[in-house]
């Protein structure tokens, strides 16, 4: 009979998503504003997939624990999202705040709005001889709107709105991330990897068992549905993503509407590789416009880059069959605040990401810093950063079916 694996995201008994109490006595500080809006993310391995996050925003001082796993396809457990769901989701509620923000500035009235985001990604290589590499290609994203004015106004709202997401300086024009690395508690210099400039930041191991949620019933953060409709895309099955050779599509699909009450709810759908529906909940923090009931955009695009790097070293270390004891690492993400939702007028940046990285295997430094340029090289949402993308965007009405887009060669 097969072992059963542990499962420590239900074995701990807390929600799987949750604010923190006393965020102020969490062991870390969020890093200094430089574009008007900052997250520090701290992320632990529980187990080879299943990876939890502390997520800290210098604006609002707020704290979220989130959490991921994978599906068959990478052998987890699914229960909780995967790492690209977490940038999309957060991608999707950037753009709808902004078109929102955008339309109440211009005197537009919108009835009703859903939009639809396609992601998609590449895994090309061979992972023993280090020629594996992620990319991202341009997202598609249709706009259902019911609303009474003309064509044109509608056209030029939403493509401002997408320029105004602070998502749009990680989109556009090349940004490569900087990292430190240290290796069984000394510091030492990465290989390829391009460097901060700054000494590591300490190792977030101790900053996760103490956090509790405050008293809310945060249930419904987060729920998980039954397995994504199957589409043309969907060729990667159960341990196909463990494959020492690649060379597939991935496809996240998102869906975001509004509750009543403003809060955003996220379907995401998993076509390649093969996975689970799950809900989401979005919104933004008081001193954003919203009621802090749920996890901001940036708190859930800076979780994805982090949850999906993570999801690299323990993916390495498993097809080269390497030591890797524990892995964490601390990232800051730095974005303006949004084009409309924070009246800058401005088009949205972003400064490039920052991960602090901490090893601890029975391997030699070369392997810390093997593992550390392979986890980066096939990390899809690095390769994201690294590209200059841009949204495609069609506008349709409420009743519009939206098939899945054809991607760019």
């Amino acid at each position: 009979m097969a072992e059963q694996q542990a499962n420590p995201l239900i074995e701990c008994g807390k929600p799987l998503f949750f604010k923190v109490a006393s965020p102020g006595e969490i062991g870390f500080d969020a890093p200094e504003l430089r574009l008007g809006d900052a997250a520090r993310l701290c992320v632990r391995s529980l187990t080879v997939m299943q990876k939890e996050a502390l997520v800290k925003s210098t604006r609002t001082g707020a704290v979220w624990r989130l959490a991921s796993d994978e599906g068959a396809y990478l052998a987890g457990l699914d229960e909780a999202p995967c790492p690209l769901s977490f940038l999309s989701t957060g991608m999707v509620c950037s753009y709808m705040n902004e078109i929102l923000a955008l339309a109440k500035m211009r005197g537009i009235i919108i009835n009703d709005i859903k939009l639809v985001q396609d992601n998609y990604y590449t895994m090309k290589g061979s992972a023993k001889d280090g020629s594996m590499i992620g990319g991202a290609k341009n997202p598609d994203l249709a706009v259902h709107i019911d609303t009474d004015a003309d064509q044109e106004m509608i056209n030029r709202l939403v493509l401002d709105a997408t320029t105004a997401s602070p998502l749009n300086g990680l989109m556009r024009g090349a940004k490569e991330s900087l990292f430190t690395l240290t290796h069984n508690g000394a510091e030492i210099e990465p290989a390829k990897a391009l460097p901060v400039g700054n000494p590591a930041e300490p190792d977030p191991g101790d900053h996760f068992d103490t956090v509790q949620p405050t008293s809310d019933d945060w249930s419904a953060l987060i729920k998980r549905g039954g397995k994504t409709p199957k589409s043309d895309h969907t060729v990667t099955m159960a341990g196909d993503s463990l494959a020492e050779q690649q060379d597939r599509l991935l496809h996240v699909r998102v869906i975001c509407t509004l509750r009543e009450d403003g809060v955003k709810m996220v379907e995401q759908q998993l076509f390649n590789p093969h996975g689970s529906l799950f809900y989401f909940l979005c919104d933004e923090a008081p001193e954003n416009g919203g009621k802090g009931l749920a996890p901001d955009a940036v708190s859930y695009i800076s979780a994805g880059i982090g949850f999906c790097f993570m999801t690299q070293f323990g993916r390495y270390a498993k097809i080269v069959k390497k030591d890797l004891q524990e892995y964490r690492i601390i990232q800051d993400t730095h974005f303006s605040l949004g084009g409309a939702s924070g009246g800058t007028g401005q088009a949205g940046t972003a400064e490039p990401v920052e991960t602090h990285v901490h090893l601890v295997t029975g391997e030699d430094n070369e392997f810390a810093r093997t593992i550390l340029d392979m986890s980066e090289q096939t990390c899809f949402l690095h390769a994201f950063c690294k590209a200059d993308l841009k949204t495609r965007v069609k506008i349709l009405s409420m009743t519009d079916a939206v098939e899945a887009a054809d991607v760019e060669a």
